[in-house]
């Protein structure tokens, strides 16, 4: 099998030969400044991503492989802007039932499924029972939880990997709830609701068979919109199966927190947030997104002598990272508890 002498991106080193498998998440053919062609591609295994470039690329190769398909790679690192890169010189396509899949998942498959797990004892800890029929009718659509387990929450920015999706809704939902705690004028059970709800449209707005890209429905109508409309369906669902009206402003609520999760019109948001709910909602769903963001901004990094990341345009800074920690069991040693030693 492909897989058995896997070397991952986070183990390249600069300079180095590279004769290797990966998924290929993205390629373009484009033009240089002399009007060659050169391609270029994103290659991805279970550690993280990589750019790659192949120059005086030929019909043969373009016609080798396609996103999503396995390819070896042969070419060597180098660093540009700060970024680790490969010079491709020759690209093969593999086949997929030559490869360990799980070599490619950056989430594993045991990992998904609890997730799946904490998902379904969230949801039916909702106490209001009409949000608890809503969350039932998900729950036996085994259609849509297949989907949801393997969607990405996106393409680049954030949890941008097969089952990205749920765990972003999870980690989601666990906030929500710490932050009720604390806030009695919040509904808890609608904030939780809110949290499953509110990037839903992803499992229609974007491709995730081993690529990652956006359907044309996602390019063309975008998450949002398909999440209200999936919703609307849910709710009919759910009057067929508690066999009694949902009630229309908890319905409404709950589309508001939907379109208004974005926080901001520049940023795709068709409304501002304008209950206490929605509020929350989207600075939890910032936060969660950041987060993943910066540890994935560092852990990519490819220069690990450096404390600092290469400059990111799209944040309009650099990042400095964690300085090497010294493991439990030796700064216990260097740093005696002060309380202890009085004892």
């Amino acid at each position: 099998m492909e897989g058995m002498n896997q070397r991952f991106i986070n183990q390249f080193g600069e300079h180095e030969a590279i004769h290797q498998v990966f998924l290929v998440l993205d390629k373009q053919l484009r033009t240089n400044r002399n009007g060659n062609l050169y391609l270029q591609m994103r290659l991805s295994d279970r550690t993280g991503t990589v750019n790659a470039m192949m120059w005086n690329v030929s019909d043969r190769i373009m016609r080798e492989f396609a996103t999503g398909d396995y390819v070896r790679a042969t070419g060597n690192t180098q660093y540009y802007n700060g970024a680790m890169q490969i010079i491709v010189t020759n690209v093969e396509r593999v086949a997929a039932e030559t490869v360990n899949e799980e070599d490619f998942n950056q989430l594993k498959t045991r990992d998904v499924e609890k997730l799946l797990g904490e998902f379904t004892d969230l949801l039916r800890q909702i106490g209001n029972h009409h949000l608890r029929g809503l969350a039932e009718c998900f729950l036996i659509d085994h259609d849509f939880l297949d989907r949801f387990s393997r969607a990405p929450a996106a393409v680049k920015n954030h949890h941008a990997y097969p089952g990205g999706l749920v765990e972003h809704v999870v980690t989601l939902m666990h906030l929500t709830q710490s932050v009720a705690r604390h806030y009695p004028q919040i509904d808890a059970d609608e904030l939780l609701m809110g949290a499953m709800l509110h990037d839903l449209g992803k499992i229609e707005e974007l491709a995730y068979d081993r690529e990652l890209t956006y359907t044309d429905e996602g390019q063309l109508i975008g998450h949002v919109v398909i999440g209200v409309r999936i919703l609307e369906d849910k709710l009919k669902q759910t009057v067929e199966l508690m066999g009694e009206p949902f009630p229309p402003e908890l319905a409404l609520r709950l589309k508001h927190l939907v379109v208004s999760h974005h926080g901001q019109y520049e940023y795709g948001s068709p409304r501002l947030p304008m209950t206490t709910e929605a509020m929350v909602l989207h600075l939890l769903d910032n936060l969660d997104a950041k987060v993943n963001s910066f540890d994935q901004l560092m852990r990519d990094d490819a220069n690990t002598s450096s404390l600092w990341t290469p400059y990111q345009a799209s944040l309009g800074r650099k990042l400095f990272k964690r300085q090497p920690q010294l493991d439990d069991a030796s700064a216990a040693n260097d740093h005696p508890d002060p309380v202890a030693m009085k004892l």
